[in-house]
């Protein structure tokens, strides 16, 4: 079974934002990177609502439906041996569900094919796969 971990450490959501990949929605930003070091079965999800946002209880809010974003997508979408952080945006705390939704599965597709670029384009420059060629 899948296990899912929570980040909770600073020098792990900035490790996310500068080795990962991104993806910019009017209400999310999705952020993944690969960590190699967790178990094959495992991903890891942080979530960020920053003081630009507004008080606290909108802050609050915002992370909690993030919460169910991923509560609701990352088991059945995610890639094992990944770390997701979910970011909320301005609106992220009155926007109808039903968009961020959407949203939420258009951002994984589409950081899921950044990341399958990111790996083919690692295992070409592999030095394995130019030592085979002998």
């Amino acid at each position: 079974m899948t296990e899912i971990r929570v980040i909770k450490k600073r020098k792990d959501f900035i490790k996310v934002a500068q080795s990962g990949q991104k993806v910019i929605l009017s209400s999310l930003i999705l952020q993944a990177a690969f960590n190699f070091k967790c178990p094959d079965n495992t991903y890891e999800v942080g979530y960020t609502a920053t003081k630009k946002l507004g008080k606290a209880h909108i802050r609050n809010r915002t992370k909690r439906r993030l919460r169910v974003l991923a509560r609701e997508f990352l088991p059945y979408n995610h890639l094992p041996q990944v770390q997701y952080v979910l970011i909320g945006r301005y609106n992220t705390a009155d926007c109808p569900f039903e968009q961020l939704r959407l949203d939420m599965q258009y951002a994984l597709k589409k950081i899921h094919k950044l990341l399958h670029k990111e790996i083919s384009t690692h295992e070409e420059n592999s030095p394995q796969n130019s030592d085979s060629s002998n």
